[in-house]
């Protein structure tokens, strides 16, 4: 038998991540002693070496569980899928790349248009379509008509730093159609509480966390989920640059304060760097 400290030095995952795996069910001890303390044996070394294994392919840790808990899980499909993460992620990289290599030919006459009119008009017509009745009021009220609206929407829309903006919103979702459609059929009132509730869970869950280095284990996984959820509720292809613009909020007001209220002060400063940290 091991003791944690042992199977730590030998496998190189913390006590502290063991403690953890533990706590969530993913990894128990053999055994525990008259002392307390938790003891593993070489049938337990095996189980965290697949844990171990899987973690490096970046599977989430509630994936590996129902892996691990499962054995008739089809492996070969959580693989399928996760490959498919890693395809989207090498292939975001890949047009980054090439973006930089334009910025390095030092092309000076660059076309910042993203949506056309014709297509501005289209999303804000789709907008218009789901947009809550009580936003829809506020906005009629403002501009006194829906063409009044529509034509402040295109106006704003054709400068150029909005169109800055979009190019980075178009490049969180993985392209222009990609973000067309979300727009188009955005999903139910259900499923985004559901999602909210999901996030304040996370975020309670991190303010009790405040006081640790946020690159322990532990904060970093509750940032992963958090992305996580983010990427599904936004529709997303990949949720890193839209996580990071979402770390610079907590420190801009009214976020930063009203973070702070919510959940404590110091809370937004505390998921600035949580978030920098994770993603950067």
């Amino acid at each position: 038998m091991m003791t944690i400290q042992e199977m730590s030095k030998w496998t190189g995952v913390s006590a502290r991540a063991l403690r953890y795996y533990d706590k969530i069910g993913l990894f128990h001890p053999t055994a525990i002693s008259e002392a307390g303390y938790r003891l593993y044996d070489e049938g337990a070394l095996s189980v965290l070496q697949q844990i171990l294994y899987f973690r490096e392919l970046d599977i989430p840790l509630n994936t590996i569980k129902e892996i691990i808990e499962n054995p008739a899980l089809d492996r070969n499909h959580i693989l399928r899928a996760q490959k498919s993460m890693l395809i989207a992620e090498r292939e975001r990289l890949e047009r980054l790349i090439c973006s930089i290599d334009d910025a390095l030919k030092g092309a000076e006459a660059m076309d910042f248009t993203v949506f056309s009119r014709e297509e501005s008009t289209e999303l804000f017509n789709a907008l218009f379509e789901h947009i809550p009745e009580p936003m829809k009021e506020i906005a009629m009220k403002e501009f006194g008509s829906m063409e009044e609206w529509r034509a402040h929407y295109l106006n704003a829309l054709e400068s150029e730093k909005v169109q800055r903006q979009y190019a980075k919103v178009v490049e969180w979702f993985g392209g222009k159609e990609a973000y067309a459609d979300a727009v188009r059929n955005p999903l139910s009132e259900e499923i985004r509480v559901s999602y909210k509730k999901r996030i304040d869970r996370i975020l309670k869950e991190l303010a009790e966390m405040k006081g640790l280095d946020v690159d322990c284990f532990e904060v970093r996984e509750r940032i992963a989920e958090y992305g996580f959820v983010m990427k599904q509720l936004l529709q997303l292809k990949d949720e890193r640059e839209m996580m990071l613009a979402q770390a610079q909020l907590y420190q801009q007001e009214p976020t930063k304060g009203m973070t702070d209220r919510q959940f404590g002060e110091g809370f937004s400063d505390f998921l600035h760097r949580a978030i920098e940290r994770f993603y950067k």
